[in-house]
């Protein structure tokens, strides 16, 4: 069965969306030493590699990216790539990148390895909002928010070239 998409934000929506995002990070950030910035496997690392890019045309910041990939049969394994030690955090910003909020487990697992080290700062970023959260975490920095019902799916498409985000 073919699901009907309809299209809610083009590739220059999106783009808009990033640089718009970026500015609010780094005046959220003016003060910091450096960045690093966390993106969550997949659709939400591809997300937050075209953030840094827009990070840094105007922030002086050093950024570093990191990619977070959450075992989602058992989400208590959390991946690092590159790996980072505890001592390595302490006192640092994190900023945490997803595509999509839905029900916020995913997101809420992301955020242990960072709970676990003593961080200065975390922040979250998402393209899209759903506002279906079942877990009490909520973003800093949002693409747009839709409302949206549970049996909706939004897909964001990054690997095409014509960046696109889908209601299906």
């Amino acid at each position: 069965m073919e699901r009907n998409s309809t299209l809610l934000l083009n590739s220059k929506q999106i783009q808009q969306r990033i640089e718009r995002l970026a500015f609010q990070i780094y005046e959220d950030n003016f003060n910091q030493e450096k960045l690093l910035i966390a993106g969550i496997a997949k659709s939400g690392f591809l997300f937050a590699e075209r953030l840094c890019e827009a990070l840094k045309k105007i922030c002086p910041l050093p950024i570093k990216l990191i990619k977070i990939e959450v075992d989602k049969e058992n989400p208590i394994i959390i991946k690092m790539e590159p790996n980072i030690l505890k001592d390595d955090l302490k006192g640092q910003t994190v900023i945490i990148v997803d595509d999509v909020l839905n029900s916020g487990k995913t997101l809420m697992y992301s955020l242990r390895p960072f709970l676990e080290a003593d961080m200065r700062k975390i922040r979250t970023v998402l393209l899209v909002n759903r506002d279906h959260k079942r877990y009490p975490v909520e973003a800093d920095f949002v693409g747009i928010t839709l409302s949206t019902t549970l049996q909706e799916h939004i897909r964001v498409d990054f690997t095409t070239g014509k960046e696109a985000v889908y209601l299906e």
